[in-house]
């Protein structure tokens, strides 16, 4: 008997391992040594590292010494945030209501004031509103650490980092960007940029969970959430995980041959377009504003997100209500009431996101499921929000 089909669209929460970080990973794996020693074992696996660093430097438009490995997106968003604030650099922190949790909660763990800056109802910060109080800052005479997402993981919103940047042009203040969900599909010029830390994830450019990256400039150097022994540069303590950190290199080396952006755009945009077709009084979170090629958020009015997840599992199709970091659990979105969804319309919310093992077959298939839903809607069968 043939396996049953899967079509795995949520790309946004971990892309499927490439085969070529995979292959990466068990060459490492079958050394032995400690990357910090200084003897033969050591020196390969350190060679391993540094290899790896200069890949993701090179996808991030980043000098390679400004790159330090972490655990991961979350605790790189954790140094730069609460290590500023520990570092006495920073009076006070500004970000935005839609931030992923992981911002939020370093934001709220740093010990510094915190303001949230309101969003569009087309998910965008509100830049006039965050201009105003970087100037409250500035008469204040405080030092500000801006913390922003580029692409929301949620609805694939862009934001706009250029106005971002020119507010804080000519200033002592810290721009903090989480790129995790940019990282690899938009242009990174970091080294060229106003950006004074980026922090990205290996399991979102298809390489292994478990490690992530923190691009800091050199005025950041002395934010440290972990002292350790001294790896990293001083810069994150810790023994480095060799095999992990060769994966992510291998995954930002490989991804622009197995990754196609306009291809994955235009799969996003066909998921939008039957989404309409067959159940048109659905609405699709963030359209009117400019998004990432990669992601749907959308809702069906009456169909609770939690029954419709659990009909697409069955159905073959995996995709998800939001953000994946709930611990398996189907919560009210604070991205989308930061946009100003109803709670009726947000219990509704699912996320369709694309990457680059997606094909037009997945997408027939995903159509397909999608159909037998909103049939079971339709004559009673599905629950209701």
């Amino acid at each position: 008997m043939e396996p049953r089909k899967r079509v795995y669209l949520d790309h946004n929460a971990s892309a499927p391992l490439l085969p070529g970080a995979r292959t990466a990973m068990a060459d490492v794996l079958a050394l032995t040594g400690n990357p910090n020693s200084v003897h033969a074992e050591g020196r390969a696996l350190r060679k391993h590292i540094e290899d790896a660093r200069t890949a993701i430097a090179r996808l991030a438009g980043a000098q390679t010494t400004r790159a330090a490995f972490t655990g991961s997106a979350t605790e790189a968003i954790t140094q730069a945030i609460v290590g500023a604030a520990r570092a006495g650099a920073i009076d006070r922190i500004i970000t935005s209501t839609g931030e992923h949790k992981a911002v939020l909660k370093a934001a709220a763990a740093a010990g510094v004031p915190v303001n949230e800056v309101a969003l569009s109802a087309d998910g965008v910060i509100e830049t006039a509103a965050l201009g105003k109080v970087i100037a409250d800052a500035d008469v204040a005479g405080e030092t500000v650490l801006v913390a922003v997402h580029w692409v929301n993981n949620e609805t694939g919103v862009i934001q706009p980092l250029d106005e971002i940047e020119a507010l804080l042009a000519d200033t002592q203040h810290f721009l903090f960007v989480d790129a995790v969900q940019a990282f690899g599909k938009l242009p990174m010029k970091f080294a060229a940029s106003r950006i004074d830390m980026a922090a990205v994830s290996a399991h979102k450019i298809a390489g292994p969970a478990g490690v992530g990256a923190l691009f800091m400039k050199a005025r950041c150097d002395k934010f440290v959430l972990i002292p350790g022994g001294g790896q990293e540069q001083g810069r994150r303590g810790g023994t480095e995980s060799a095999a992990l950190i060769a994966g992510f290199g291998k995954a930002a080396q490989d991804l622009a041959g197995a990754y196609d952006l306009e291809r994955v755009s235009a799969l996003t945009d066909q998921v939008e377009r039957l989404i309409e077709t067959h159940a048109p009084d659905a609405e699709i979170f963030g359209r009117r504003a400019l998004r990432l090629g990669t992601t749907v958020n959308f809702a069906v009015p009456g169909l609770a997100n939690a029954t419709a997840m659990i009909g697409f599992d069955l159905g073959g199709v995996a995709l998800s209500a939001g953000s994946a970091c709930s611990s398996g659990k189907v919560s009210k979105s604070h991205v989308l009431k930061a946009m100003g969804v109803a709670d009726e319309m947000a219990q509704c919310a699912l996320r369709v996101s694309l990457g680059w093992t997606t094909t037009e077959a997945d997408i027939e298939f995903f159509e397909k499921v999608l159909v037998g839903i909103l049939a079971q809607r339709k004559s009673g069968r599905g629950a209701a929000a």
